[in-house]
């Protein structure tokens, strides 16, 4: 599989949602295959939250692959030898394309706090700049998971011309109080850590040692993306070994899981990253800018294929459910598939092997 990584610069202005403008500002991403001469075998995956444009395939000295490594490449479901697949990082990450520790132009200072607020409208508005750049009119499919299952629906709103197909997995219409809330924790333990400076840290200052205040919002964030099966599944009651019991710090199984993943995370993830793109989660609602979300998806006129998950206790599956009614109601073309899974919310990035052929058929 061929992988290509580029930034594309834009020096026109990117008018968002909020009425601010971004200019000038890059995108970083990444293809896989071959585009044909016609440009019509092209899909586009949108990223989740902690994701970013490596979707697929290794770089020399990786330790793993890209997140939907097992989604993407030569025969398979998204398959490379007869797709152009695009994957971008979206505006406000931290992984190549312009974003709060972005320098602001034209001055060397970094935006950090005096970044724009973005938003999903936003984020797409940004990649259909990218296609524009590259010459891609028309879209075989948009495939994303969680906040890129938000992208991908609203992109089926927003350019209903765009894909013959829109494939959303454990995503949702509007972001609800249950998932804020759960987003809250970790607003508030970064901005509460006394080395998060009020977004005034030193470039590399976590890369060592991490931040506190992320690593233990993103604890709240992971058991949100988990379920009670799974962890009773994965750890049981086991206790560490080497902890005694009766200790005061002493850990379970779950804890050290914990400890780690998060650990890990807040050494690799801006802090302020984290903020900009957990508000965009937050604001996310299909019907804004329409006068209800009837109206809003009476637009699309792509295929619609939603696909949530039994335990999902982010975005539960009555969620997508509603969407497929409302669809169904209108006479627009919309399949629904709620996979039966112990994994929670993560089972779009874990249990790959439940959806895969149903992502081939529709993409066949």
């Amino acid at each position: 599989m061929d992988i290509q990584t580029k930034t594309q610069h834009f020096s026109s202005p990117l008018y968002l949602e909020s009425g601010r403008i971004l200019e000038p500002y890059e995108i970083r991403y990444e293809t896989y295959g071959k585009l044909d001469d016609d440009k019509r075998n092209v899909i586009l995956i949108c990223h989740a939250l902690s994701g970013s444009h490596h979707a697929a395939g290794t770089y020399d000295g990786d330790r793993k692959a890209g997140w939907w490594d097992g989604l993407i490449g030569d025969g398979k479901a998204i398959d490379t030898s007869r797709y152009f697949v695009i994957s971008s990082n979206v505006v406000g990450s931290c992984f190549g394309s312009t974003g709060p520790m972005s320098e602001k132009y034209p001055s060397e200072e970094r935006y950090r706090l005096k970044f724009p607020v973005v938003t999903i409208k936003d984020m797409i508005r940004a990649q259909m700049h990218l296609l524009s750049s590259l010459g891609i009119y028309h879209l075989r499919a948009i495939v994303g998971g969680s906040m890129g299952g938000m992208q991908a629906l609203q992109f089926a709103v927003d350019y209903p011309n765009l894909a013959d197909d829109i494939i959303s997995l454990a995503a949702t219409y509007a972001t609800r109080p249950w998932t804020i809330a759960f987003n809250k924790v970790a607003v508030e333990a970064i901005r509460r850590d006394s080395r998060f400076e009020n977004g005034n840290y030193a470039i590399d200052a976590f890369v060592e040692d991490g931040l506190d205040g992320l690593a233990i919002g993103r604890i709240a964030g992971h058991i949100s993306y988990l379920s009670p099966h799974s962890m009773d599944d994965k750890f049981s009651r086991n206790y560490v070994g080497n902890d005694g019991l009766f200790e005061l710090f002493g850990r379970y199984e779950v804890e050290r899981y914990m400890e780690y993943n998060t650990d890990n995370f807040s050494k690799t993830f801006d802090p302020l990253s984290y903020l900009y793109i957990v508000k965009a989660i937050n604001t996310y609602n299909l019907a804004r800018g329409y006068d209800s979300l009837y109206d809003a998806i009476l637009r699309i006129k792509a295929r619609v294929h939603l696909i949530s998950f039994s335990s999902d206790y982010l975005f539960f599956p009555s969620e997508m459910e509603h969407i497929h009614k409302m669809m169904i109601r209108n006479g627009q073309s919309c399949s629904y598939s709620e996979i039966e899974s112990d994994y929670g919310h993560d089972a779009f990035l874990v249990e790959l092997h439940k959806f895969e052929d149903e992502i081939r058929d529709i993409l066949d």
